[in-house]
């Protein structure tokens, strides 16, 4: 069994998740420290500034509370396990069956209970997010033309404490 160290100090084996290991604070601070694309972008810019976003055009939509919950957690496994870019990712096949138990776990301590259909919604989010990002934040992608968002993205460089603490504001706003 291995055993990993969270920031608010649970101790669990990652491959053995509950949902009582699951942790608001723990999945906002990694998030916030987390860098998009592997870090080849122009800034920092998190995964959780990323989740945020997609949270941020979920509400422009007038999606319900649930799917703009699930837009900002729907990266919460990389809390855990880290970021992988997606060319690599579908590869890594072991990695998604990981990603997924553990996304499962986050769902279940969340109470989110998703239908297919819901998933589809907030992975289109993510991509047509994930395309305005690589337009505005990777060379090479100058000529790209993203579809069209409801919401205008933050792709600002900002503090990763004030990240967080957004990133937790927004989710305890969804919950209660």
């Amino acid at each position: 069994m291995s055993i990993m160290n969270t920031y608010t100090g649970k101790k669990f084996d990652p491959l053995q998740m509950k949902p009582e290991d699951v942790d608001l604070v723990d999945i906002a601070h990694a998030l916030s420290l987390l860098c998009r694309g592997g870090g080849h972008i122009d800034c920092f810019y998190t995964v959780a500034l990323h989740s945020i976003n997609c949270a941020n055009e979920a509400k422009a939509r007038g999606w319900e509370r649930k799917l703009i919950l699930a837009c900002l957690l729907h990266d919460a496994s990389e809390a855990y396990i880290a970021d992988i870019i997606r060319p690599v990712k579908p590869y890594l096949t072991n990695y998604l069956e990981i990603e997924d138990q553990i996304m499962s776990v986050i769902w279940q301590h969340f109470q989110l209970e998703l239908t297919p259909e819901e998933h589809k919604k907030w992975k289109q989010i993510d991509d047509e997010i994930l395309d305005s990002e690589l337009k505005e934040m990777f060379s090479g992608e100058a000529e790209r033309i993203p579809v069209p968002l409801r919401s205008t993205p933050d792709f600002s460089e900002r503090p990763h404490g004030e990240v967080e603490e957004e990133f937790i504001r927004i989710a305890e706003e969804l919950l209660n």
